[in-house]
């Protein structure tokens, strides 16, 4: 069961190789309160996601370019949908076949370099 109550943000992922990292529904839901509410799961309960709206082309790729050093420093990556105006971000840990705390600490890292 993972600590709900402890904030995401100042976490750092961890290098996750099996089944048993996957989070369970409670686990899930608890982590996806901690998010900004805009993150949507998905039906399966694979993956979250946010779409972004920016004003412009490059407000929209210096927000693609964050998200890239979190990754970076993370070494954990999202999926990432890139237009104009809009960058939808989809997390889900491939290495387990579904959702880790990863996900949500990345999500909570974005969300808090967003309302910079």
């Amino acid at each position: 069961m993972i600590e709900a109550s402890s904030e995401l943000k100042p976490q750092q992922c961890s290098n996750l190789a099996d089944s048993i990292s996957v989070l369970n529904d409670d686990d899930t839901s608890a982590l996806l309160q901690q998010l900004d509410p805009q993150w949507q799961l998905d039906p399966s309960q694979k993956t979250i996601s946010f779409s972004y709206t920016f004003k412009n082309y490059y407000q929209t790729i210096a927000f693609v370019n964050i998200i890239a050093q979190i990754a970076h420093q993370q070494d954990h990556h999202p999926d990432l949908l890139v237009s104009y105006n809009r960058c939808t971000v989809t997390y889900s840990t491939h290495s387990v076949g579904g959702l880790s705390i990863n996900d949500f600490i990345c999500a909570a890292k974005i969300n808090a370099a967003q309302n910079l």
